[in-house]
């Protein structure tokens, strides 16, 4: 018996796969707890369409992530902060820091894709990474100056 997952099994494959199992699995397990459908010529065609909307949705978002990842290109942020007398700041800059600036230049990034591993404690220049799809990470550049 061929049936279409429709969603991802371990065992089996993933969700919209076309597999082979036994009559019994299928009949029995697969489509009554609604994890398959009977592959028909109908429900191929279907699943074809479904896989053909993703895609088209997954370019888009994609192609909208990289009109965002060249503006955070050219985009430089500065960050003042008062320092000890050992170079260290008092604070840090965060990712909440970094969300703020990036949102009052009308660029509107979760905090979450900031991939700022640990907070910034010192002087200097650093590049922080965001993930702003599967696909597409940019790379901001972040000064931290002595107020």
């Amino acid at each position: 018996m061929q049936v279409i997952l429709l969603e991802n099994m371990p065992s089996l494959g993933k969700a919209g796969d076309l597999v082979k199992v036994s009559d019994g699995y299928g009949r029995n397990y697969l489509i009554p707890k609604k994890k398959a459908v009977l592959a028909t010529e109908k429900s191929l065609k279907m699943i074809e369409h479904q896989k053909r909307q993703v895609r088209q949705r997954m370019e888009k978002t994609r192609t909208g992530a990289e009109k965002i990842a060249q503006r955070l290109e050219h985009l430089s942020c500065t960050f003042a902060k008062p320092v000890g007398e050992s170079g260290k700041l008092f604070g840090s800059v965060t990712s909440m820091d970094i969300e703020n600036y990036l949102r009052e230049n009308g660029i509107e990034v979760d905090r979450k894709k900031i991939s700022l591993e640990e907070p910034i404690k010192n002087l200097g220049m650093f590049t922080v990474p965001i993930k702003l799809h599967t696909e597409v990470t940019a790379h901001l550049k972040v000064w931290v100056v002595q107020e």
